[in-house]
């Protein structure tokens, strides 16, 4: 009887990166990778590469690697939780697909573990197919695009390319509705309910929304969504864009000035929750949990609570293993030997 090799099957789950340690050398060389992307920052790039060079590096890795201080475990906290996914992806997709002999491996499109190393793993064990899942649920030109640059340098170099699949973004899917809409009752079921639920996402330069990137208006869905599976009134949530750089106008409301209008205006009581990121990092732990907290009390707030991103929630878990369930289900076909 002939042996046939089960068909090499590849699932990349990417987050967009963290520095190596929390130290000024190792966010200056994430930071000088990161920031010297031009999907990032779209200014010129020899007029940005100088004002990186002469007026960022030398003075924001000091205090960014204050704040990765902070929030640091044994690793980064992004690494950390990506890398529970992946083992927890792994137990589930492994066992359910023995027809392939399947790879499930994280990445990082900024610092370790690396896309391009990943990618340049896949030529050296050449594979029948190759699946990207980028882990943001809102496509942007500034996080999910960057990876599809990275496979796109990578394809001159290949002879024998395998097929190739990437999952966009899912920012209506309604397993991921209902993971962070139970993510908010459970938090509740323990803490209580606020007067203000704010949606905050990760903001973009409002001239990238000007021209085309579709992610402020797939967060706004997203968060309308949210809303609808809690049965909140109007007034009884919103949402918001954090995590601004620079001195141009970005996608409004700013959470930060949000959260200061609502102290003064004598709101109460706010839990805070970030649908964009797919795990806790840097701007969910320092930012939003506590630089935010400072800013809602100082304005006349008085209680305030950081409802934690999906991470390893089972359900998210679930969410994650259906996406990739519905791509390896139609390589059945294709890939069988």
């Amino acid at each position: 009887m002939i042996s046939v090799a089960k068909p090499k099957v590849t699932i990349i789950l990417a987050n967009l990166g963290t520095p190596d340690e929390p130290t000024a050398p190792a966010v200056r060389r994430f930071l000088k990778q990161f920031l010297s992307d031009q999907r990032v920052i779209e200014i010129p790039k020899p007029i940005w590469q100088i004002i990186l060079n002469l007026f960022v590096l030398p003075f924001r890795p000091k205090r960014v690697a204050h704040a990765y201080e902070m929030v640091w475990n044994q690793d980064s906290p992004m690494r950390e939780i990506l890398f529970q996914q992946v083992d927890a992806v792994k137990a589930q997709l492994t066992a359910q697909y023995p027809e392939f002999d399947l790879t499930i491996i994280p990445a990082m499109t900024y610092g370790n573990p690396s896309i391009y190393q990943v990618l340049e793993n896949c030529r050296e064990n050449p594979q029948d197919h190759v699946i990207l899942f980028p882990l943001f649920p809102q496509y942007s030109a500034t996080s999910t695009a960057p990876l599809y640059d990275a496979v796109a340098r990578w394809i001159p170099k290949q002879r024998n390319l395998p097929g190739l699949s990437i999952i966009r973004d899912y920012y209506q899917h309604p397993l991921y509705i209902e993971s962070l809409a139970q993510s908010v009752r459970d938090h509740q079921k323990e803490h209580g309910k606020a007067e203000k639920l704010l949606m905050s996402f990760h903001g973009i330069p409002q001239p990238y929304a000007d021209k085309g990137d579709p992610y402020a208006d797939r967060c706004r869905l997203t968060a309308k969504l949210v809303a609808q599976a809690l049965g909140l009134e109007e007034h009884e949530w919103a949402v918001s864009f954090q995590s601004r750089f620079g001195k141009q106008e970005w996608v409004k409301p700013y959470t930060d000035a949000l959260l200061e209008e609502w102290g003064q205006q004598g709101v109460k009581s706010v839990q805070i929750m970030s649908p964009a990121f797919s795990a806790d990092c840097l701007e969910t732990l320092e930012e939003l949990a506590i630089q935010n907290e400072e800013t809602f009390k100082q304005a006349g707030g008085q209680e305030y609570a950081y409802i934690p991103a999906l991470n390893s929630r089972e359900d998210h878990l679930q969410l994650l293993n259906s996406l990739l369930q519905a791509n390896l289900d139609a390589l059945k076909h294709t890939l069988a030997h």
